[in-house]
């Protein structure tokens, strides 16, 4: 067993400002000498991107059910061997869900930093810190950080609103300055903002005057007795697209295939004129719709990848990879483009949420934890393979679609769900 300072970020619903502020917390930490590692609840491609810049270490998912807590157990030990700090951002509010952000936080006794929006409030603050701190009498509680605050003045109304029993840690004052921008898959990916940086150095100069500024009580990590993954893809050469089209991968995801005894290549649809030597494809998802005219005009490697699958080689193209991989796909300003055309159908992209949520998928005897969230719609005379089911309600999911060795759909797996079906997958 080791112990190591941790602290569990939520907030009572999204769009609180979880982010930014973890982010700014991991900065602060790592500007004076700590090691600080960060964790992301659930399933989230983006905000990982920014909390490992802030940090300087890949984000890894910490999730009950997409996961496992077998696994979440292991990652939190690994961690907490080198780390000075462990940062964990909750997804949504912290009773969402099931499991929720709570329920992740309780199982490993990790404290609860709860942020609260406290613009255009004042008494009201105290009452929704109350009511997290007491809807739930087992959770392990560090206090309440008030996020967006007007002036001095409102602070101080937002402190007397509490009760004895929490701790007020700090009130952050409004900065424009340190929003990060959204899209509408969620925030704008980290290579893409140009004064980043900045906007992390001055975020963490706002922890400076809080309580914050010292690090929490350590808490015990126990560690698990683990297996090795077998080396089923033992010298398998995967080409994995990654660049500002295609960059929702997982690290645990690539920990896993190279464990397996893979050969992790990556290459670029948009730059790239022609596949690396790869035994096997993985399209990953990301945003090809922002980039239609560069992925339209690189023909050279719409060749290549179709020479790939004709050679009866693997393809696993997820959400974004499997857009690419049909005739076409039209963005939301109504603009159409020829994609690879491996795939029957077209896209079009929607203006609302199309999928979300966590799924379960069986494929040729093999299991995996999957999720969706997509803002396109699919027209297509494929036929399924199969289809996932959603874990609320075990309702029909995303459709999977098998053409020879190519799967497509608009699911994304977590890889270490199944590693024997992942070998299969690309082996």
């Amino acid at each position: 067993m080791i112990s190591c300072p941790a602290l569990f970020i939520s907030a009572p619903a999204s769009g609180q400002g979880k982010t930014t502020f973890t982010a700014a917390l991991a900065r602060y930490h790592r500007n004076q000498g700590r090691n600080v590692r960060v964790f992301k609840t659930g399933p989230d491609f983006l905000d990982p991107m920014i909390l490992e810049q802030a940090s300087g270490h890949p984000v890894y998912q910490l999730d009950l059910w997409m996961v496992g807590e077998q696994q979440c157990k292991q990652l939190l030990f690994e961690a907490a061997q080198t780390a000075d700090l462990i940062l964990i951002e909750g997804v949504m509010g912290l009773f969402d869900g099931t499991p929720s952000s709570a329920d992740l936080a309780r199982t490993f006794g990790i404290p609860i930093l709860v942020l609260i929006d406290a613009r255009a409030m004042a008494q009201t603050f105290g009452a929704i810190a109350h009511g997290l701190c007491h809807y739930q009498s087992d959770l392990p509680f560090a206090g309440v950080v008030a996020n967006y605050v007007a002036s001095t003045g409102h602070a101080e109304m937002l402190a007397e609103s509490l009760s004895n029993d929490i701790n007020l840690l700090g009130s952050l004052m409004r900065d424009e300055s340190i929003r990060l921008p959204d899209r509408h898959l969620g925030l704008v990916q980290a290579e893409e903002i140009d004064d980043l940086e900045q906007r992390l150095e001055s975020a963490a100069q706002h922890i400076a005057k809080t309580h914050l500024a010292k690090l929490p009580a350590p808490i015990p990590f126990s560690p698990l007795a683990t297996i090795a993954p077998k080396r089923l893809l033992e010298g398998v050469r995967i080409g994995i697209a990654q660049d500002a089209s295609f960059a929702f991968i997982y690290p645990a995801n690539i920990d896993l295939l190279q464990a397996m005894g893979a050969e992790c290549i990556f290459f670029s649809p948009l730059h790239d004129k022609t596949l690396p030597d790869i035994d096997s494809l993985w399209l990953p998802g990301g945003y090809p719709e922002l980039h239609l005219a560069e992925l339209s005009r690189n023909t050279n490697m719409h060749a290549a990848i179709r020479k790939h699958h004709n050679a009866g080689k693997p393809i696993l193209a997820e959400c974004g990879g499997m857009l690419y991989l049909l005739k076409s796909l039209t963005d939301k300003q109504g603009q159409q483009a020829d994609m690879a055309g491996l795939l029957e159908g077209e896209a079009r992209m929607a203006h609302r949420l199309v999928g979300l949520g966590m799924q379960g998928l069986s494929l040729d005897d093999h299991d995996y934890t999957t999720h969706t969230f997509h803002h396109s719609e699919l027209t297509t005379t494929l036929k399924p393979e199969v289809y996932a089911l959603r874990q609320r309600g075990n309702k029909q999911g995303e459709a999977v679609y098998r053409d020879q060795r190519l799967v497509a759909s608009y699911l994304h797996i977590y890889f270490p769900s199944n590693p024997q079906g992942i070998a299969r997958l690309f082996s």
